[in-house]
Formats: C-alpha cells, structure tokens, sequence
C-alpha cells in the first residue's frame, strides 16, 4: 500500500490537466492511474491526424463501449468510442477544438449553485489553456499548453463550400471560438505541426519528470476506499494484480461512462440501481449515471464528378507515401481533414446555434467505410441541444464488466423536429450553385428519401454518435446533483471529487473536448484553493441585438 496526497482516476484529456496543475506544487505528491496504454511517440494511430479511423473501433485504443438496445433508433445498439489510452479520448478523437456557444455557460449559471460557471468566469480558463495561432485578443489565449491551428480549408471542395453557405443565406464568421459561433469558417484544431496535440501531449508530457508526480498505466481502479463518508484511497488492478493506493483526495476523471461506473461499484449511487447489481449502498446519490446527454450524427454524402477530394490518398498502394511526408510533418497524413464548418439555429425559437456541421471534402464514416469508390464530399450534421435524456448503470458488483448505457436518442417530439430542420440545411446547403461543378448526386441518405417520415427513418437506421457523452454526475446544488460546483467534491463524501465530462449540467452546443479542458482547469484552481481567475465580462453575438464585435 502507497500513500499519496492525490490520486487521479483516469488518464484521460481532464486527468492530465490535473496531473500538471496540481503537481505544480512539489509538496503534494500525485499518481495518476490510466486504465489504457502508454501513447507512445512513435505510435502514429495517436499522432498521426488523418489515422484517427484507425484508434477507434479498436481495443487497444479504445473501450468499445455499447448502447442498450435504443428505443428511438429501432431498437440499435450503439457503438461508442472512449480512449483507453494515456490521453483519453484526446488521444483518438476528431482534433476538433470548440468551445461550446457563450449562452451555453450562462445556461449552465441557472443551474441552482452554479451562477459562477458563466461564460464571464470560465472565458479566463479558456484563455489560460490555449495558444491560438491566429493570435490573442479579448477571447483567445496567446500562452497555454494547448498550440490551436486554424485549419487551411483552401482546396476547391473547401471553397465551394464556403461560397455555397453564403449562397444558402447564412454568415460566414471570423472565428466560431471569438466573438461570434454562429455561422461557418475555418475550425481551431488541436493539431500542431503535423501531430495530434492531445492533452497527454500539451499538459502530461512536459512535466513528466516532477518527482512528486508517477503515472501508471494499464492500471483499472476497481473500488474508491471509503471509510465512512471520506474517501480514503482506490483499489485498481495492473494486470491480473490487485493493488491499493491510500490518498488525502481522491479526483475521478474517468468520463462521463466510466466516472459514474466506478462511483456506482463503490456504493455511491441510485439505491435503487445499486440493490439491483447487488452493491452494498454507501451513500443513495439518485443522480450518479442519470441525465446522459450526446450528440447524434448522420453523414449527408455527395458524389464529386472532379477528381479535388482526397479520395485517393486512402489507396493501399499510397500508404508508405503519406506516411513518409507524415514523418516530414507534412501532407494529407499531416491533418485531420476536419478543418472548416459551422452554427447554425435551426428555427425561429432558439436563441443561439442548435446544429453544427463538419464538412469533409471526402465521403467516408468514422470507421474508414466509404459509400463509393470515386470521389466524394460530405456533411456531419446533427442537433447539439437535444433534449432527449439517458443514463449508465452498473448491471452487477463486478468493476470490470461493462456497464449498461442507454441515450434515449430520438425520443422526443423537439428532438425528431430537429433532425428534420438538421437535414433539410445540410442539403440546402449541398444543392446550392457552388457545388454544382462538383455534385454527381447524392449518395447518402439519398435522392428518393424526401418527406419527413422516410428522413426519421434513414436517421434511425444509419445515425452514428459523435462521441460526446456527458452530465452524468452534474454540478449543481438541487437532489439529482452529484458534486458541489463551487469545489467539485461529491456531495456527502469527504476526499471526492469529479473533474470530466460527466461534471457539465448540460452538454454544450459543440465538440466537448474544449469544455471539459476548461471545467480541470478551473477546478484545480478549486481544489487547490486558488483565487479564481477573474471574470471576464467581453460582449459575444447574440442573434436579434445589435452587433457589438470589437
């Protein structure tokens, strides 16, 4: 048995914050376990941008998670990609670096107990981590471990692209991440000369050699020690080897799958739930698993008659090819191919952006599947502020079985409404004047599916996720929330806290990589007990008033 001050469960983009913040202070002695793999420099499925196919789908990389069958989709099971991996999700993600719309954060303020996680008091931590260059002003960073490259978004495909946008009648915005979300342009990356910048690589790496700070990988906790209602240390498996370490504190920042799971084999949790997978209740905590949110995507895919995709890069006989100008930090291998789209509100009765859009100028799915052989081009499109509702719940006492997870997609009247405005966008967009040098038809979901029944039911049959689960262990004050706001410890357990997606009352409107970054690295200044960056009162756009950009 080792003692430590901190022990960090989970590795992942909000454990490395974390480790580097908190090991600042060469008197407090941190461990970080990682239930996955080391993300070794010379492994490109990591660092390599256009590999991320590549990490996901596979478990040396990734947890493979699964849906319970889905109500809303037909009865679907749901493949779900979480990092296993130093790095976490970070590590085989899109690279996508969205903050998330301003309104989001004051959203999240009328939570009861949170009226300090507004866009004023977190908009100083987003500046904090990250060194946009674009460069610094009154909304971007200029200092932070996080390098943000704005994506190129030059070829023809790309520029059809933003012409077309205008022509559909919407704005195209300086920056999705400043002043004003909504709208189209050209999308921040984590992506830095040619490499994956993952929070592993930005926070954990650069400060590896503290001796106050161990990282083990390959190291699954199994069970948060209490002793009474103060954690006091985890028991984790390296290997077939049980293992306990002893702690002051105690930070889960497993996600928003694995976070709830390991509270819930330790006995925190839905009484309920926990008499049913046969775990002793330490402390009934209704609200650990429940409120799971996500983002539900579909692929609106086009035929391209020009040979200006990048189609042919994916050919075997191209790989040694693209690897070697990878290893120059250089061509097709050297980025993400994520690097342009936008925000947009969907109807007369939102006040801020509830679709976002990727484009890609190639026509293929997250698991390197592709509708035809030519060339093509494609939207990702889907609703950000669905109010469907799910949860993840242990289906017995072992912590090494997978838990159950259901995300309710597609289960209300506001989020079916909404897939039909999301598609209807998308091919307003595709079918404008810009692209008709380009369009050799549409392939996916396909000219024949036109009135809204048969639009639900392609979206049922062939919507994927976008990979951002969250809410299941809520900030806020009221019965249902799991951790204090103004700390980040778990109600009613002394030693605990809960730093990661899982955190978020609400998901925001975009990729959730940004806005977990900022939640650790506001809460290490909380835990630490810091004085708080202060708030930062800047205007930002907001649909119907007058335009106050600087």
């Amino acid at each position: 048995m080792t003692d430590f001050d901190i022990v960090i469960v989970g590795g992942g983009s909000a454990g490395c914050v974390l480790a580097n913040r908190l090991s600042a202070d060469p008197s407090t002695r941190v461990l970080v376990l990682e239930a996955g793999r080391p993300d070794h420099r010379w492994d490109f499925v990591i660092h390599m941008p256009a590999a991320l196919s590549f990490g996901i789908g596979n478990r040396f990389y990734d947890w493979k998670y699964e849906s319970e069958p889905e109500p809303g989709l037909g009865g679907r099971r749901i493949a779900h990609a979480r990092g296993k991996v130093l790095g976490g999700s970070s590590s085989i993600n899109g690279m996508i670096f969205q903050r998330g719309n301003p309104m989001d954060y004051d959203s999240w303020a009328n939570t009861p107990g949170c009226r300090n996680w507004d866009y004023a008091h977190c908009l100083p931590y987003f500046r904090r981590m990250e060194t946009c260059l674009e460069g610094a002003d009154q909304y971007r960073g200029g200092h932070g471990p996080l390098v943000l490259e704005r994506g190129p978004a030059a070829s023809p495909l790309f520029e059809a692209f933003f012409e077309a946008v205008q022509q559909a009648g919407y704005h195209v915005t300086d920056d999705v991440n400043g002043y004003r979300q909504e709208g189209f342009a050209a999308f921040d990356r984590n992506v830095h000369r040619g490499r994956r910048l993952s929070a592993s690589v930005a926070y954990l790496h650069p400060v590896a050699h503290r001796p106050n700070l161990e990282v083990l990988t390959r190291a699954q906790a199994t069970r948060i020690l209490l002793e009474g209602n103060r954690a006091v240390g985890v028991e984790y498996r390296r290997g077939r080897r049980p293992c306990t370490v002893t702690a002051g504190q105690v930070i889960c920042c497993g996600g928003a799958v694995n976070t709830p799971q390991l509270l819930q084999v330790s006995g925190i949790g839905p009484a309920r739930v926990l008499e049913e997978a046969g775990v002793r209740a330490e402390l009934d905590l209704p609200g650990v698993g429940e409120n799971l949110q996500d983002h539900l995507e579909v692929y609106v895919q086009y035929a391209c008659r020009q040979p200006v995709s990048v189609a042919p890069h994916l050919a075997m006989w191209r790989r040694p090819l693209v690897f070697a100008q990878w290893l120059a930090r250089r061509g097709p291998g050297a980025t993400n191919h994520f690097e342009a789209g936008g925000f947009v509100r969907s109807n007369g009765e939102v006040s801020w952006p509830n679709l976002m859009f990727h484009f890609l100028p190639i026509a293929i799915r997250y698991d390197g599947t592709m509708p035809t052989s030519g060339h093509g081009y494609q939207f990702h499109v889907g609703p950000m502020s669905s109010n469907s509702r799910g949860w993840v719940r242990i289906r017995s006492a072992d912590p090494l079985q997978k838990p159950a997870i259901r995300f309710n997609y597609l289960s209300t009247p506001e989020d079916r409404r909404e897939w039909l405005e999301a598609v209807s966008v998308a091919r307003k967009v595709m079918s404008q004047p810009a692209f008709e040098e380009f369009n050799a038809g549409e392939l996916s979901p396909g000219p024949e599916v036109v009135d809204e029944e048969a639009v639900l039911d392609w979206v049922r049959r062939d919507s994927e996720t976008a990979l951002h689960p969250s809410c299941t262990a809520r900030m806020g004050t009221d019965h249902l929330a799991v951790v204090d706001p103004t700390t980040l410890n778990v109600h009613g357990v002394r030693g605990l806290s809960v730093v990661d997606a899982s955190v978020m009352p609400q998901i925001t409107n975009g990729n959730i990589y940004a806005p977990v970054m900022m939640v650790a690295e506001r809460s290490a200044d909380l835990i630490m007990g810091n004085t708080p960056l202060s708030p930062s009162r800047v205007p930002f756009h907001r649909h119907g008033q007058e335009d106050q950009s600087p």
